[in-house]
């Protein structure tokens, strides 16, 4: 049997350049991930690179992403689609633009608020009754799953090896984890790495492991190449996911995320859009707060509040084909990522958890895989 430097378990952006990173380090590297389409997260993501939205704390990771984003077309030898575009976080008609404001006063990069008239100037597309106004930031951004198939074939052409099996417990020597059993093999390693976003922390519990890792399910419509142009970037202001994770954090939830089927909170949403450079556009976004990864929902009622939402804000985009989709969103408490060695066993690490995965992974991937090797 073959032993591996590492197992990383999960091939979204996190895992991939993960891989990509431990591999490029010498190391003998296996990834395992169940979808061979990559229908995760990644997958429906806006393709967003924040840099703006930093602290002293995290200016200098921020800027190690967004430099590390500028050369990866040319490391990974795709086009990745990286630019910088116009982010505008809407302001809706019943709220003070001032306030609002306030909220991002602590930025690195200083908001600029902008008036109905100069918002639609920037971005036509909006409905002028339906906004007091927007907050402006320059924006980076990327094709998220040009770029995760990058560093998966990158990965690859360094040797990695890659196989599509869903990992569904750990293999123990005593205190250690030595490898991971799929319900097809068993796979050797020295050291393990989960990655697997939304399901990390089931995957974890299943061996009496707890880690601050939780999960969103994410709502969102995917239309096919489009006529018309959205200029912007096209966000809230007022983000009420960041509200419903702080809330199904609270110490008192804690408990209820190991029972299945708990709704922790009233699902919100928060209406945004971005068009990638093929005309197609991704539409967003539901977040509910159910402890099953497996929940299902009325995908024809989402579909409706997503479309009446954006409607409202978007009117050109209301009734524009698109197809509905569902992804489990990993988060940690204090948009935190979690990143180490596990306490309870040796062997086995964690990685996962971020706020701004595509701009943030890559760095912290590079700087994890130098720690260790």
């Amino acid at each position: 049997m073959t032993i591996y430097d590492w197992l990383v378990i999960g091939g979204g952006i996190t895992g991939a350049a993960l891989a990509y990173e431990l591999q490029a380090q010498g190391n003998k590297v296996l990834l395992l991930e169940p979808n061979s389409n990559l229908n995760n997260a990644t997958r429906y993501s806006y393709g967003g690179l924040p840099f703006w939205a930093t602290s002293p704390e995290t200016k200098e990771l921020c800027a190690e992403g967004m430099s590390i984003h500028r050369q990866l077309p040319e490391i990974l030898d795709c086009d990745t689609e990286f630019q910088e575009i116009n982010l505008l976080l809407t302001i809706k008609k019943n709220e003070s633009p001032e306030k609002i404001l306030k909220q991002y006063q602590s930025c690195e990069i200083p908001p600029q608020l902008l008036s109905v008239a100069e918002s639609c100037e920037l971005e036509p597309l909006l409905n002028p009754s339906a906004i007091a106004g927007a907050i402006y930031f320059p924006h980076g951004h990327i094709n998220p799953v040009k770029t995760n198939e990058a560093y998966l074939k990158t990965f690859t052409r360094l040797g990695g090896t890659m196989i599509h099996e869903s990992v569904n417990s750990f293999q123990f020597h005593q205190e250690t984890v030595v490898g991971a059993k799929t319900d097809q093999n068993t796979y050797r390693a020295d050291k393990t790495v989960v990655c697997a976003g939304g399901l990390t922390r089931r995957l974890l519990k299943q061996s009496s492991v707890t880690v601050p890792v939780y999960f969103t399910h994410a709502e969102l419509l995917e239309t096919p190449p489009l006529d018309l142009k959205l200029n912007t970037l096209i966000m809230p202001a007022h983000d009420q996911r960041l509200r419903l994770e702080a809330k199904a954090t609270a110490l008192e939830q804690e408990s209820l995320w190991d029972q299945p089927e708990e709704d922790l909170g009233s699902a919100v949403i928060d209406p945004g859009a971005i068009q990638f450079r093929d005309g197609h556009l991704c539409i967003g976004q539901i977040s509910r707060t159910l402890t099953d990864p497996n929940s299902k929902v009325d995908a024809t009622a989402s579909e409706a509040w997503l479309r009446e939402e954006i409607g409202t804000l978007l009117p050109a985009l209301k009734d524009v084909p698109a197809q509905w989709h569902s992804c489990l969103i990993a988060f940690s408490p204090n948009r935190e990522s979690t990143i180490g060695k596990l306490e309870e066993y040796d062997g086995i690490y964690v990685f996962s958890g971020f706020t701004s995965p595509l701009l943030l992974a890559p760095p912290l991937a590079r700087r994890f895989a130098r720690s260790v090797s």
